[in-house]
Order: C-alpha cells, then structure tokens, then sequence
C-alpha cells in the first residue's frame, strides 16, 4: 500500500492525466509527469513535470528515480521509453500497452478469449488492400496498425472501385469490414492486483469524425441485454493480462451480440460522467488500484447522465453552460490551443429522474 505523501508518475501530459493527478492529489499523493514539450495540461496538477523526448533515457531514469509508482494516461507511449523504467514500478504491466498498440494483435488476442471482431486482414500493400476488399468486402475501413486515435490515421472505403484510388501509407495497415450496429458502448473496469474487478455501468456512445462526442446512461434495451457477455469478455482480458488500474473495451451492439472494436488499457473518455455519476471515479479508482489502496463502488447515482465532449471554439462559449438549468459539471482541460477538432472539454448534466 502505497504511504500517504509518496509520488506517482504518469506519462503522458494530457486531460486524462490532469484529471488522474487530481485524484492522486486528493487521495494525499504528489504526481509527476513525463512527456514530450507540448501544451501539457497534465502539469498543472503535478508538483513537477518532465518535458523531454520519449528517446531520452537519462530523463526517464531521473523521472523513474523521484517516483514510487508510474502509470500512463495514453496508449501510444513508446514501449521503449516503458522500457526504461524498472518494471515493479510500472502498473499496470506493459504487455497491456504491446497489445493495445497493434491492432492486429489487440484483435487476436480477444478472439483467442472467446470475444467476436469484424471480419479483417492485414494489409501492407496496395495489392494488399485490393485482395482485402475483394474478401472482406465493402464498405469498410483502413487502419494504421499502429498509432493513431480519434480517427486519424483511419479511411473509410466505400466501393472496390474507391480502394483503387486510396493512396497505401506506407506502414503496415488493417482493413476492416463495417459493421452493422445501434450503438457502441464500453466496458470500463478497474482492477486491483490481488484480482479484484468493479465495473461501472455502461454507457451507449455516439461518434463525430471517429471521435467520442456524446456518452449516455440509461444506455438502451440493446446493449443492456449484451453487457453482461461484454462484461464476461473485459474480464478475461484483464485477468490473462494480470492488469493493474482502469481498463477499457469498445464494443458494438449488433443484432447478433457484442463485437469488439478496440482496447484502451487507460482511463477514457467515455467514463467521464463517473466524476460525479458513480460512487467512485474512474480517476479515483485507477489511483487506488495502483496504489495498493481498496476499491471504491462503481455504482451509478443517478437514473440518467449526459455527457458531452466540448471540441474546438466550443470551449470559447463553455462558460454559459453554467447558467443552464440541471446543474451541470464543466469541465475544462486549461489547453492553451483551440483548434478543429480538439478536445477542450467535456459537460455532464446528471438527474435523478428517467429520461
């Protein structure tokens, strides 16, 4: 169990971090985080905070050095900079992180658990691609392998005749066929090291431009009735990965049942709304399962939650959302930039009534 006053470090400097360090913050422990110079929001919560390359091993064995705990708060960190630093130290483990980080692999090893993908193939050519289309059909999507979030590094192919003109990247890629679904929904769960699993409740996602945009809870007729399978899915893959803090599963919600879309060995966005939904945040929950502390209850305190990404100038404006009616909870990253696309922010209107 992880003493009052001792230091967690994460990698990564996003809002997922800032808001992981606010948990750690309020739960008695110092953060300090590591990542590459940047708008790092994550820094305004952390006592100090490291902006170097993912390459420098001098800079991470001095990060290393003043942590008692390290964790991450996305998917992409190199698994050479996880290297870096002594394993014992990290939770969860990285084999989440090689998982995650190749979607060919993510999806084997699912199905080898007994969960269900859309039909794929990997691609690595342009003949490739034409010999994916052909067997797996149309319309589908090509992937990056690795990297890429929030749709980038994503093209949506219609027809074989539009695979002809799509431009191969260059790296290994995955094509996928479109899958029929009403929704898509996670299945986010925590995970102590002695094996303990609490799962929140699930909500149905909707998507702008293959970023999350609106998360709601109840979650609909469909994907309650499959949740329970999904639930048994997510469970196994945290056991066999012996996982350590929040873990997430994408699912689609079919007609024939839950199909696995993707993994995020992390906090995520879709479980915003558990600030102030659950009995205990999804942040709070990860800081006390990497600390050795006791799980806190994942029920829902409400009878129905909105949660809404705030992307771009919408965040100019955000502030007039506090004179609405229902109280809502903004929250807003504090990043310097307002882009397209960017995620700002979010907002969470809770109610005690049904929808």
């Amino acid at each position: 169990m992880l003493r009052p006053g001792s230091t967690i470090g994460i990698l990564g400097g996003g809002q997922l971090g800032r808001m992981l360090a606010q948990s750690a913050i309020q739960l008695g422990y110092r953060c300090i985080g590591y990542a590459p110079a940047g708008d790092n929001v994550a820094s305004a919560a952390c006592v100090d905070f490291f902006e170097n390359g993912w390459g420098d091993k001098d800079a991470l064995a001095a990060f290393a050095s003043r942590c008692d705990v390290v964790t991450w708060e996305f998917e992409n960190v190199p698994l050479t900079a996880v290297a870096a630093i002594p394993q014992r130290m990290l939770a969860p483990q990285p084999k989440a992180l090689e998982i995650a980080q190749d979607r060919l692999n993510e999806k084997r090893f699912v199905e080898e658990l007994g969960g269900t993908c859309a039909p794929y193939m990997r691609v690595e050519s342009d003949e490739d691609l034409m010999r994916a289309v052909d067997q797996v059909g149309t319309p589908g999507i090509l992937k990056t392998v690795r990297d890429g979030y929030d749709g980038k590094g994503q093209w949506r192919i219609a027809s074989r005749r539009e695979a002809a003109g799509v431009r191969f990247p260059g790296r290994p890629c995955i094509y996928e066929g479109m899958v029929e679904f009403e929704t898509e929904f996670s299945v986010i769960l925590v995970r102590s090291a002695d094996g303990e699993i609490r799962i929140w409740d699930s909500t149905a996602n909707t998507h702008d431009g293959g970023m999350l945009a609106h998360s709601v809870l109840p979650a609909g007729p469909l994907v309650e009735a499959q949740i329970d399978q999904a639930r048994k899915i997510a469970t196994q893959v945290a056991n066999a990965l012996g996982y350590v803090g929040v873990l997430t599963l994408e699912f689609f919600a079919t007609k024939s049942g839950p199909v696995f879309n993707e993994m995020a060995p992390r906090v995520h966005n879709s479980g915003h709304w558990t600030i102030e939904g659950a009995a205990t945040s999804q942040f709070e929950n990860h800081i006390r399962a990497i600390a050795g502390l006791p799980l806190g209850g994942t029920e829902t305190r409400f009878a129905s939650i909105d949660m809404r990404n705030i992307v771009g100038e919408q965040a100019l404006t955000a502030h007039q959302i506090l004179a609405e009616e229902g109280e809502p909870h903004l929250h807003l990253y504090g990043k310097s930039e307002v882009r397209e696309g960017r995620k700002m922010g979010h907002v969470t209107r809770v109610s005690h009534k049904a929808p």
